[in-house]
């Protein structure tokens, strides 16, 4: 089991996305995140990568490689993405009298022992949540260690400098934030509607409380057409779990003290704002996307990429 550290590089990044349709980077200017300099993306052939796994290395690296030429990134440091469907995260009370500096030795010899979890190797990052006088509570992210090593030894042998590893709500909940959007106090729901899953996140004080990924091939085919229900119909079931989710959040979370008070919309899905309306139909909540200042910088098929970009400088979303 290694030690997960997600710190913050202070050199010129490029910000990689790798997901089962597509690769993506952006690129920022070094003393101006909010200024997006470079961007580029490569369609990937379906069973190269499949839920977040890669299946056929060879073209996957071939096609990485050819990307790092094309974008000339070769030697660049990079940060990238840990696929959602392999990310663990969850809110663990550990002993009141632990110190600080102790924490992390703690669920180094305790992950997998007495804090189990669904796959052996753990790497491993945190952040303290709250601490009071019965516990110290901190949120885990926690993932596979051979499938993000697999991931790091990829970039590298296609001369890239991995130095960073993100979760990808962290990075879509940090354009919100920077857009000045979301308040502290606020329960909200971020929903990442891709165009092959969504992932579905609960957050407060600028911090994640759960997250469930949602694999869309799952829940049959799309079929688009002039009559708009039949786009919906597909998505019934995906929109039945965002209302599970948030129900789950406010009565076996908040035991009914609290609910979800806004709904955020991110994602690269060609039919995004049919979604959208959607939603905002069948919620009681507000249904926002992101603000036409921020999300007019760049196309938003790269604002993952682009929230990857502003990890560096924004503590308060870990």
């Amino acid at each position: 089991m290694k030690m997960f550290t997600l710190f913050q590089p202070r050199h010129k990044v490029a910000n990689l996305v790798i997901k089962d349709h597509v690769i993506r980077y952006v690129e920022t200017k070094a003393n101006d995140p909010l200024s997006v300099h470079k961007w580029g993306e490569r369609q990937l052939a379906k069973g190269i990568v499949h839920d977040g796994k890669i299946i056929d290395r060879e073209t996957l690296e071939m096609i990485l490689e050819e990307c790092v030429d094309e974008w000339n990134l070769k030697k660049r440091r990079v940060r990238f993405i840990v696929p959602d469907s392999f990310v663990i995260i969850r809110r663990l009370p550990l002993p009141a009298d632990l110190e600080e500096e102790e924490i992390r030795g703690y669920l180094f010899m305790e992950l997998g022992t007495t804090i189990p979890l669904p796959f052996d190797n753990p790497v491993f990052d945190y952040v303290v949540f709250e601490k009071t006088q019965e516990a110290t509570t901190v949120l885990l992210f926690a993932a596979p260690e051979d499938l993000v090593l697999s991931y790091a030894q990829l970039l590298e042998d296609a001369k890239l400098r991995p130095i960073a590893a993100d979760v990808s709500p962290l990075c879509a909940y940090r354009l919100f934030y920077i857009a000045d959007q979301v308040k502290k106090d606020d329960h909200i729901l971020l929903v990442q509607f891709d165009q092959s899953s969504v992932n579905v996140s609960a957050f407060h004080q600028h911090k994640p409380v759960f997250m469930r990924h949602l694999l869309l091939e799952q829940y049959g085919e799309i079929n688009i057409g002039k009559d708009r229900q039949r786009f919906i119909d597909p998505f019934e079931d995906i929109y039945k779990e965002m209302e599970r989710m948030m129900n789950f959040y406010s009565f076996s979370i908040h035991q009914g003290k609290q609910q979800i008070t806004r709904v955020f919309l991110i994602g690269d899905h060609p039919h995004l704002s049919r979604v959208y309306q959607a939603l905002q139909e069948r919620l009681d909540v507000p249904v926002e996307r992101l603000a036409a200042a921020m999300a007019g910088a760049v196309d938003a098929r790269y604002h993952l990429a682009w929230g990857l970009g502003l990890k560096e400088g924004n503590d308060d979303v870990r």
